[in-house]
């Protein structure tokens, strides 16, 4: 039988460890196999395939360690959320030696090269993940500008349930560019409640000179936004969502003629679509069983091997495509002939 991680087709990794973070929250280490492309700056996320019962499921998530050279280690975080089928199983049922598929690291929430002197990080819960690869990708880089300063606020409903809480506590210890403020939200737990913007200013009297890279829940992320544009420096605001890219209604129509060939191959079935049409509505539309969580807050539900042609992120008008990529035919049309593995 063969390894599943000498696939370059089907790029895979071999977990090597399972730590625990907090009560909710496990740190996989994994080692991938030939054929998977390594993250090329911290802050990036990695699709991640598992088998449950004989279903595949593809979910996101942020890596938490820094770049590596291929076929390094490296670990992702996963909080198991109380309805979360995948995230459950990942961070309390999963064991060293089970392989998982994995897709190409992949994001643009990174910090430039090199990194602003003054940065602020701006996290809740399990939006430390990212942040967490940057810092420690910043310990390890040994090049930071001399004055740098690097403040870290961070809201968890507790300590105990403050995610690499102890690497936190211990870098705002030793390490000199780094601070670190906790805010912990829940009753018993000083101070009390979310944080609010006003409370902003008191943490970080010069947020307004600084670059800011914040990841949480919506609701931190729209606040800041809201403070940042009524200040006027929205752009010196970097966010990261864990959530799906709205979709086009379904059937929405395309400003460009139909015509590049769009080949399911699995199905059997062939197809033709505009350029600005996701390859999701297409094949629905065609009549082929499409893989998708996407309308019900399940992102990466919908990845599909590319055979071969380019696509198009309708996002970012970014084109690519290699045989064997893994693609999110919902946000991605048809750049020319395409074939899909379904």
């Amino acid at each position: 039988m063969a390894d599943p991680l000498l696939s370059r087709r089907w790029p895979a990794g071999r977990v090597e460890e399972v730590r625990p973070e907090t009560a909710d929250a496990t740190t996989l280490v994994i080692r991938p196999g030939h054929g998977w492309r390594p993250a090329r700056r911290a802050g990036q996320y990695v699709p991640v395939g598992v088998r449950i019962d004989g279903v595949l499921h593809w979910r996101t998530y942020s890596l938490t360690s820094p770049p590596g050279r291929p076929g390094d280690p490296f670990t992702l975080t996963v909080r198991a959320l109380p309805d979360g089928h995948v995230s459950r199983y990942l961070a309390h049922r999963l064991h060293p030696g089970e392989v998982l598929r994995l897709g190409p690291a992949q994001g643009d929430f990174q910090l430039p090269d090199p990194p602003p002197r003054r940065l602020l990080l701006l996290t809740a819960g399990i939006g430390i993940t990212p942040v967490m690869a940057m810092l420690r990708d910043l310990a390890d880089n040994g090049r930071l500008a001399e004055g740098t300063d690097v403040l870290l606020v961070h809201s968890a409903p507790d300590p105990a349930r403050t995610v690499f809480g102890p690497e936190l506590r211990s870098m705002a210890e030793d390490v000199p560019w780094f601070r670190l403020h906790e805010h912990h939200t829940r009753a018993g737990a000083r101070p009390a409640g979310h944080l609010a913007p006003e409370q902003l200013p008191a943490l970080c009297p010069d947020w307004r000179e600084r670059d800011t890279w914040a990841c949480g829940p919506a609701a931190l992320l729209e606040s800041a936004e809201r403070l940042w544009g009524e200040e006027g420096l929205a752009e010196r605001l970097h966010t990261e969502r864990f959530r799906p890219v709205p979709l086009l209604p379904s059937g929405a129509a395309d400003s460009a003629a139909p015509g590049a060939p769009v080949r399911f191959a699995a199905s059997g079935v062939e197809t033709a679509a505009g350029t600005g049409t996701p390859l999701l509505h297409v094949g629905e539309a065609a009549g082929v069983a499409m893989p998708s969580g996407c309308r019900m807050g399940i992102c990466f539900g919908c990845v599909s091997p590319l055979l071969h042609g380019r696509v198009r992120d309708l996002r970012t008008g970014e084109v690519h495509g290699e045989p064997g990529d893994l693609i999110q035919t919902c946000v991605l049309a048809a750049c020319g002939p395409v074939a899909l593995d379904l």
